[in-house]
């Protein structure tokens, strides 16, 4: 077993997640003074708040704005991954105020300098399964309680499909894959490496998760996805499933079904800290905007997003957001989920990235342009770097499984050279050795190189993989968006196209592939080897 430092803080950051609730993923930078770095900056105060946060709090802005606004308090939101959050928290020093992550232990094990104070709990949210109405009355999961065990034989009777956040990026994500785990063990005292090891819980657990569809780095991203795609379901928090539904009833369309694994069933909460820097007015101001968010009326308002701020039930008045006709029950009592040691969840962490979750199909656009001579091919180097060298990946929870594909597709006008690789062994790592010998080449076609992707894909069956194109490029591209498309819906598969921007490129050829295949773009031009990590977090 793996025990580098990195990855037992992993592990038992993610112990925390799970068994103190946890709430969705993150994404994004850091901000100066002006705020100009920030995802969001809500007012325009002297005094300001820097908040590294989980994305799921951008649903909160209206309320944070309230705040700035009658306080004079700036605030600026900058939205990150859980491991990120971690990491800021586990460096000497830190420009954020305050941090706002998913989990109240991941302060705890990040915090190795005992920064952060005044940490409290601002919402909690179940993790749950929201199922199109007419599938979950199909199946039967309407009006009674459904194990995991239910929701595994709808699959592998090939009637349940369903979108997930990684368990290896989101905590989302993570908190369903322990309590998958628990239930199909039978919920022991504490799971085992042994228990790990049983044959029959691999089976399962693969089983299960062959039913999943679409994946995501991100709560929030994956809510959106959804609402954009023709998916039957999804895993995410009872607060996004009530916003998908407010979305979906808006349009007139089908809503979800709120389904509760009663024997696996998760929580989130949100825990708000202050990072001490011996700043006595910046520990007022946080501590002015936690009084805010903990006082009853905005408490009030927290819940009608769709968040309890308790676990034994719902205010009155807000029982109209909590639908009962939509599954939802405002009234369930929740309780936390009791947690294996950290070694044993490392080796569940490890084992869903390596043997357990559907493997990956990812088949790499990279552009060796003229453009990209000198910095930027380094810059792609050292990123693919972070990738194909599995004992880089492992840092990240990113490494391959062993029946994991791997395509390189290396362009610049044209397609200069087409790579594979299976599993996570030799084979994958010599492909780093490729990506360092290509040289720079003329100009930039990325729709030729996307084109070629899509008949390597056609070359698989897709059922069996979780795929995406991952197309990075630095310039304004030749080529032809139409021409690509048609190929594309010809091709009658839901394969997201995921974009890394670079150097000069045009986000809106970018953001129109992403928006086409139901993916996003990922901005590289700061940090391309982040962009990457952050991109593969989603496959």
């Amino acid at each position: 077993m793996k025990t580098g430092r990195l990855a037992v803080l992993c592990a038992a950051a993610l112990a925390a997640v799970l068994g103190l609730t946890a709430c969705s993923g993150f994404g994004g930078g850091g901000a100066d003074d002006s705020g100009q770095n920030a995802d969001t900056v809500l007012g325009n105060g002297r005094q300001s708040l820097k908040i590294i946060s989980g994305s799921e709090n951008q649903e909160l802005e209206p309320i944070l704005e309230e705040f700035s606004r009658d306080s004079g308090i700036r605030i600026e939101m900058t939205y990150q991954g859980s491991l990120d959050i971690m990491r800021e928290l586990e460096q000497e020093e830190t420009e954020y105020d305050a941090v706002w992550p998913a989990s109240s232990l991941w302060l705890n094990v990040g915090d190795t300098g005992h920064k952060v104070k005044h940490a409290e709990s601002v919402s909690i949210s179940p993790v749950v399964f929201g199922i199109r109405q007419s599938l979950a009355e199909e199946l039967g999961f309407v009006g009674r309680e459904v194990s995991v065990r239910d929701i595994l034989d709808a699959i592998t009777a090939g009637k349940l499909k369903f979108c997930m956040t990684s368990a290896t990026q989101s905590n989302s994500g993570a908190s369903a894959y322990i309590g998958f785990l628990y239930a199909l063990l039978g919920n022991p005292d504490m799971i085992t490496e042994e228990d790990l090891e049983s044959p029959q819980l691999q089976s399962d657990i693969q089983a299960l998760f062959s039913g999943v569809d679409r994946s995501s780095g991100s709560s929030d991203w994956l809510k959106d996805m959804f609402l954009e795609g023709g998916y039957d379901a999804m895993v995410n928090y009872e607060c996004l499933i009530i916003q998908a539904n407010e979305e979906l009833e808006s349009r007139g369309e089908e809503t979800l079904y709120v389904v509760y694994p009663y024997d696996g069933l998760t929580l989130a909460d949100s825990p708000l800290g202050y990072v001490d820097h011996g700043d006595d007015k910046k520990e007022e101001a946080f501590l002015k905007l936690q009084e805010y968010l903990l006082s009853a009326e905005v408490q009030n308002e927290i819940q009608r997003t769709g968040r309890r701020t308790g676990y034994t039930g719902i205010a009155e008045e807000n029982k109209d957001v909590f639908r009962t006709e939509w599954g939802v029950q405002p009234d369930r009592v929740l309780s936390v989920m009791k947690m294996p040691s950290t070694e044993v969840l490392f080796e569940a962490l490890n084992l869903y990235q390596t043997d357990f979750k559907k493997p990956s199909l990812n088949i790499y656009c990279l552009d060796y342009s003229g453009s990209m001579a000198g910095e930027g091919r380094n810059q792609l180097v050292a990123a693919m770097e972070q990738l194909l060298i599995q004992e880089n990946a492992e840092k990240n929870f990113l490494q391959a499984s062993k029946d994991e594909v791997n395509v390189l597709i290396l362009f610049d006008d044209r397609v200069l050279a087409e790579y594979t690789a299976v599993g996570s062994g030799g084979e994958l790592e010599a492909l780093y050795e490729k990506v360092k010998e290509q040289p720079t080449g003329s100009g930039t076609d990325m729709y030729i190189a996307a084109d070629e992707a899509l008949n390597v894909l056609q070359q698989y069956d897709l059922s069996q993989y979780t795929p995406a194109v991952i197309l990075l490029t630095d310039g304004m591209s030749g080529g032809s968006y139409d021409a690509f498309m048609e190929h594309y819906r010809e091709m009658g598969e839901d394969v997201p196209i995921f974009s890394i921007m670079f150097g000069d490129a045009d986000p809106e050829q970018l953001d129109e592939l992403a928006a086409a295949t139901n993916a996003r773009v990922f901005d590289g031009r700061e940090d391309l080897i982040d962009a990457f990590r952050k991109v593969k977090g989603y496959n």
